[in-house]
């Protein structure tokens, strides 16, 4: 869909928040907590960004971009080249990231990472459930939503500058039953906090990456076959291509946009096979499925899969 960029505004230091709405003012696709869309910004440069306004709101969708300067170039065309008034094609809503049902919750985010944090507090709090947000980033100004986030009263903020590192022993310490954990943010908070629910039970941590797993990818590479299910194409992958590319060449259409396993813009369906996952987004029980892979970066355990393209 096109959808309008109405407004687009800086909202803490390297950050701007973007308003989007339907030209025609027709109602937006529904989502939900932990979504994001994915933004075609100039060719094809597609980026894919959390959205952090309010779910129940049909007229807008909402993102807030931080300026990467040593990124890919996506942050930059936003902070540089977007202007209010642009029409934008968007893809979406799509969630990886979703809230599940729980006795009580902690969230954790760093820096940019409150964006998809900031719709899951709004309902968990309007549900009444326990809940307590640890917010961290490298100085006050440059965190967003302070406003917001100030007065609810279960919120620490916690700029690096003024506290240091987050305490992430005293916030997971002891593990309580009924808790889900929520964590979105850099690498180095994401690996901590992983490493400090490890006594947790299983399926208590969520989290949302930026950036591929450091060790996401790695393992043998062997050649193998797709069969493309909706066609009935047969190809063959070689050890040192992607299916995504493989796909792409025999002209099948397939959206993507980080091609790091990250984004979960080229999630596909398996048919038949056993897949090699080597995303960054799935889960232990997702993977196990084996149900859908994500084409850029994962690969094949069998000698043939079938896919739903």
């Amino acid at each position: 869909m096109k959808l309008l960029l109405e407004n687009k505004k800086p909202i803490a230091d390297g950050v701007v928040l973007l308003t989007l709405r339907h030209p025609d003012d027709h109602p937006l696709p529904a989502w939900t907590p932990g979504a994001h869309v994915d933004l075609e910004l100039a060719g094809d440069l597609v980026r894919q960004y959390s959205l952090c306004g309010d779910p129940h709101d049909d007229t807008v969708l909402q993102v807030a971009v931080l300026r990467e300067p040593d990124g890919r170039g996506g942050s930059q065309h936003v902070h540089d080249v977007l202007q209010a008034g642009q029409l934008i094609e968007v893809h979406g809503p799509r969630n990886h990231f979703a809230l599940v049902e729980a006795e009580r919750y902690v969230f954790i985010a760093g820096g940019i990472g409150i964006t998809p944090i900031l719709p899951m507090i709004a309902e968990v709090a309007a549900a009444g459930h326990d809940w307590r947000l640890v917010y961290g980033g490298r100085t006050r100004s440059s965190m967003a939503f302070l406003d917001e986030l100030e007065p609810l009263g279960q919120v620490e903020i916690r700029p690096q500058d003024e506290y240091g590192l987050l305490d992430l022993a005293a916030v997971l310490g002891e593990p309580v039953s009924g808790t889900a954990v929520y964590c979105c943010g850099p690498e180095g908070l994401l690996t901590a906090v992983e490493q400090h629910c490890a006594k947790w039970p299983a399926g208590t941590l969520h989290v949302e990456r930026f950036a591929p797993k450091p060790d996401a990818g790695q393992g043998p590479r062997h050649e193998f076959e797709v069969e493309l299910a909706q066609s009935g194409k047969v190809l063959r992958v070689e050890a040192d291509e992607s299916v995504l590319e493989v796909v792409e060449r025999a002209g099948v259409p397939v959206l993507s946009s980080c091609q790091e396993g990250t984004c979960g813009t080229c999630e596909t369906i398996v048919l038949a096979g056993t897949p090699d996952h080597r995303d960054s987004i799935l889960t232990a029980e997702e993977r196990e499925t084996g149900d859908a892979m994500m084409i850029c970066v994962s690969r094949s355990r069998s000698p043939r899969l079938v896919l739903d393209l």
